[in-house]
């Protein structure tokens, strides 16, 4: 792989401007972004909303997060204003975008800056790795994007496209070094954060997955891929093994004045701190564990919910109470 590295990077015919001129005129509008525009008229990002956007679009669409993003920082304008939130009404206005586990951290993140860094975002990429919730990647593009810092940025699109540019055909995960190298060679030490956001549009509205259109590429002329007409096949991906499986028990109570019966989950651990139906644990044989005395009835076929690590059914079982009624 180094000999093939040190190859594709050193045949590869493309560079930052082209990508930067295509951005300054196609760069997607989001409500968290500063435009190439604003950017050369002296607008500086504010490291809060890159941050919270960041956060935010991790494993999840731009399409889902915008809601969310505007909603978040209509009700906390500011980190401190994060840092001081009650914890239950962060998590509620978190639901339905996943992964819970980044809602917590955002707490944990905003109230470490407020105490450790008087509300002031570091600007290290070695010091934002120690926050809560902020890794690799969203360490580069708070750096890159926040504070103007040539730092590489890697996500799953600009994996794709350093895939096809370098024509590189080593099946991910093991290529991951490889692309990195390659998209370190591109990043410029100028406008470093349009560079970083230039490079994911082009991933998300030009190199797509699926039917690329290579003609409107401001790299079309240098990309190996294209003209080894093999762009459209990459990035190789190495067969993934398949998902365990786990089982449930789902407890749906409905009391006679319309009231539902939910719980709160323990603050670790998927879900944390979330409220839902009263559940068994989640395993190959799960255990009752019914939260009240009530005439139970299995209700129709299994429930199917895919996480990212698991696939879980679950069974659902249902119970209408009266308004006094017995605890387990």
């Amino acid at each position: 792989i180094n000999s093939i590295r040190q190859e594709k990077v050193l045949k590869i015919n493309v560079n930052s401007n082209d990508l930067l001129n295509w951005y300054d005129i196609n760069a997607r509008k989001m409500p968290w972004r500063v435009s190439p525009s604003q950017i050369k008229a002296g607008k500086k990002p504010d490291p809060y909303k890159v941050w919270l956007s960041e956060v935010m679009l991790q494993q999840t669409t731009v399409g889902t997060v915008k809601t969310y993003f505007l909603n978040f920082v209509y009700t906390w304008p500011t980190i401190s204003d994060l840092a001081k939130a009650d914890d239950n009404e962060v998590m509620a206005a978190w639901a339905g975008l996943g992964y819970y586990a980044r809602a917590r951290n955002l707490l944990k993140c905003s109230r470490i800056i407020m105490s450790k860094f008087n509300g002031i975002f570091p600007n290290d990429i070695n010091e934002l790795q120690k926050l809560p919730g902020i890794g690799p990647y969203t360490s580069a593009a708070i750096s890159a994007i926040a504070f103007d810092q040539p730092k590489t940025v890697m996500d799953g699109n600009v994996e794709r496209v350093m895939s096809r540019i370098y024509a590189i055909q080593t099946p991910l995960p093991l290529a991951k070094p490889l692309l990195f190298d390659c998209a370190k060679k591109l990043t410029p030490k100028a406008r470093a954060g349009d560079y970083a956001q230039a490079v994911m549009d082009l991933g998300s509205t030009i190199c797509t997955p699926k039917n690329p259109q290579c003609n409107l590429c401001p790299w079309k002329k240098g990309c190996l891929g294209r003209r080894e007409g093999i762009a459209i096949f990459l990035p190789n991906k190495a067969k993934k093994p398949a998902q365990p499986i786990r089982y449930g028990i789902i407890y749906v109570v409905r009391r006679e004045d319309g009231a539902w019966l939910l719980e709160k989950r323990i603050p670790k651990g998927l879900l944390g701190g979330m409220l839902g139906w009263p559940s068994s644990d989640w395993s190959n044989k799960p255990q009752e564990a019914a939260p009240i005395n009530a005439g139970w009835a299995t209700s129709g076929d299994l429930v199917k919910h895919v996480f990212s690590h698991f696939t879980l059914y679950l069974t659902v079982k249902v119970a209408e109470v009266p308004l006094r009624t017995d605890c387990l």
